[in-house]
């Protein structure tokens, strides 16, 4: 396919999950290839001169979206199989395996005598409002644990709203009239053969 390809697959591993600057970067590399292009991606799928140069084409400026050609079907399921799901199916790997360290035990987490210290010290502490209204305020520090889900939960908001927009461009040019999330399973069903 000219234009698009795929990302490769990060090596998974807690710590590639907790370095939250990687996971963030890959899944913004990895919309921004596909994703954040789906027009000039679609737009490189179509053959323009198969019929031959038309110069009446030029005559008037084509605003109308009814006006773009349509994409041949067999070369929107090659895109679609090829490089839209595998780049789909890649992220959604990385974010659920994410998922899954962000609810496991964290036996490694740096800060977590740190924050057991401060828990230790907050029970202990005496709390006078009266004197310092602020002193009652404690915030403790969020374990990483934590910290990846709320990014995972965020990431995965984040990837509905891409998919939904891509999806919308692909159904339009191709036309197709299934939604995203039944295009994917039966990709996903397809290829577990």
């Amino acid at each position: 396919m000219p234009g698009a390809s795929s990302t490769e697959a990060p090596a998974l591993t807690p710590q590639f999950c907790f370095n939250e600057k990687l996971l963030r970067d890959f899944l913004r590399l990895s919309r921004s290839t596909i994703d954040d292009s789906i027009a000039q991606n679609l737009n490189a799928l179509l053959t323009p001169a198969r019929e031959g140069f038309d110069p009446s084409s030029t005559a008037v400026r084509q605003t109308d979206s009814k006006a773009r050609k349509s994409i041949d079907p067999n070369t929107c399921s090659g895109f679609k199989n090829n490089i839209l799901f595998p780049s789909w199916q890649t992220r959604s790997d990385v974010l659920n395996y994410c998922a899954g360290v962000a609810t496991s035990p964290d036996p490694d987490d740096p800060d977590l005598i740190l924050r057991e210290t401060e828990s230790a010290r907050d029970r202990e502490r005496v709390v006078n409002e009266r004197l310092d209204p602020y002193s009652a305020r404690f915030f403790p520090r969020e374990a990483r644990t934590e910290s990846l889900a709320n990014l995972i939960r965020n990431q995965r908001t984040v990837e509905e709203i891409i998919r939904a927009r891509t999806w919308g461009m692909v159904s339009e040019r191709c036309g197709d009239s299934s939604s995203w999330e039944a295009a994917l399973n039966s990709w996903r069903h397809s290829n577990q053969r």
